[in-house]
């Protein structure tokens, strides 16, 4: 059985994509798009999207989930990492130098500051529920009750 390695990377980054904008996740695919998010207002959680199994097992699961919650964030998007690359190195670049950057990851966002940061360390090898109490713990602390 012969498998066409291009074809299976698109459908997987088609399903990553679809993953979050169905949880209502807003795509930045550039510069621009991530400078006019981080201005807003109020809460926003970024998610530092992925094509690895942690993402897609663990991370998005729980990005999709957590928002399930009394409180949540104003505004969810998402950055895709190895994807749209510039977009990415915008946002890694306003989470400042105490960010490390990995993929997949969370960042939380209030009037424009970083206040709570979920890295891969964090992710990978828990499961989606560990990762989920995580962040709802940074939105119970940082964001209004809905």
């Amino acid at each position: 059985m012969n498998m066409d390695f291009d074809l299976f990377m698109e459908e997987i980054k088609r399903t990553a994509r679809a993953e979050m904008e169905a949880a209502g996740y807003e795509q930045l695919r550039t510069p621009e798009e991530v400078e006019e998010a981080f201005a807003r207002p109020g809460t926003t959680l970024v998610m530092v999207n992925s094509v690895c199994g942690c993402a897609g097992g663990i991370a998005r699961p729980a990005a999709a989930n957590a928002i399930h919650y009394d409180k949540r964030p104003d505004h969810l998007v998402t950055v895709f990492a190895g994807q749209d690359k510039e977009a990415t190195a915008a946002a890694r670049h306003f989470f400042g130098d105490n960010h490390i950057p990995s993929s997949p990851s969370f960042v939380l966002l209030k009037d424009g500051k970083v206040v709570a940061d979920i890295g891969r360390h964090e992710i990978e090898g828990h499961d989606p529920m560990s990762v989920i109490t995580n962040l709802q713990a940074n939105f119970e602390e940082y964001c209004e009750e809905v």
